[in-house]
């Protein structure tokens, strides 16, 4: 049962991710908006979803550990596994604005997640509130810096056809991507956590690892697509714009409803930093070697360095 709920799931992301992919180009003609940002707003908020209801529900039921290793191995699964993966099929060429803008927002609240939680042990509901109103604000100045370039961006357009797309039918890929997206998320994230604990894996191993996988699927299913369509600006918006997401609106979110606690000392002695250091490491592999992309090769290294995380995660 659990293998068949995981089969689905796959099956349920990779339908969400396609529609979603297709909803944001027909988007960014609506909006004149520029794809990174699409990316980084209406595909990270469908994608986060999962992450959130998971850390949500954990941090209700007094489980801290998952709440905040959900967030924390899907953020290095989405540069070790989702980057990795997405490289290796299709090399990605880094826009300036990512180290610009992007990456030092990534990096700011990386660090602010980790002085929160090393401050006292809890992210508490202030502390979320800080980390919402900073993304909220970050949105604000993407939309706003997006519409002072239309011009140039219009001419960026790949799929000329999706700029006559009706209103309609972009709502119902959303909805259609959306819901993919949310159910496959469920069903493969009850069936591997159900997997997992047959086998005798503890909770903390499962949301570094199994869970944090299974909702960074979403991700996987859409930046794969993304890079096979050469959607390349949507692909590496939307892997750093959910990281983004992660920290400040799933943990956000999370910790005004609920503040969360800190259980598991592995969380601030190793893992935490292990998210960082992932988060770090992009800005040397996009200025050395070929300048401005991320090659199969990058992608390796990266996915290698994924593998050797979840090893030390079990031990």
């Amino acid at each position: 049962m659990n293998i068949l709920l995981i089969l689905i799931g796959l099956l349920l992301l990779v339908i969400g991710g396609d529609f979603l992919v297709r909803a944001s180009v027909g988007l960014s003609f609506k909006l004149k908006l520029s794809k990174l940002v699409i990316g980084m707003t209406v595909v990270s908020f469908a994608t986060s979803a999962p992450e959130l209801l998971v850390s949500l529900q954990a941090a209700l039921d007094g489980v801290s550990d998952i709440a905040l290793g959900n967030v924390i191995g899907s953020n290095i699964a989405n540069i070790g596994l989702v980057l990795g993966i997405t490289a290796i099929i299709s090399p990605l060429i880094v826009d300036r604005e990512f180290y610009k803008l992007n990456w030092p927002m990534l990096m700011l609240m990386s660090f602010g997640l980790y002085f929160f939680l090393k401050n006292d042990n809890i992210l508490s509901a202030i502390e979320g509130l800080i980390l919402f109103v900073v993304l909220i604000l970050f949105l604000i100045f993407l939309i706003y810096d997006s519409r002072k370039k239309t011009k140039a961006l219009i001419l960026e357009g790949i799929d000329d056809s999706l700029a006559v797309v009706s209103n309609f039918k972009i709502i119902i890929w959303l909805i259609i991507g959306a819901l993919g997206l949310y159910f496959g998320s469920e069903w493969l994230v009850d069936g591997a956590k159900g997997l997992a604990k047959s086998i005798g894996v503890s909770d903390y191993a499962i949301s570094v690892t199994v869970i944090a996988i299974g909702t960074s699927v979403p991700e996987l299913a859409a930046s794969v697509i993304a890079a096979l369509k050469r959607e390349k600006a949507i692909s590496l918006g939307n892997l750093i714009g959910s990281n983004i997401f992660n920290i400040a609106s799933v943990l956000g979110l999370t910790a005004i409803i609920k503040p969360i606690t800190v259980e598991s000392s592995k969380i601030l002695s190793t893992n935490i930093f292990w998210m960082i250091g992932f988060a770090a490491i992009l800005i040397p592999l996009v200025f050395f070697g070929r300048r401005f992309k991320i090659d199969r090769y990058k992608g390796f290294l990266l996915f290698i360095a994924y593998i050797v995380f979840v090893i030390l995660a079990f031990n």
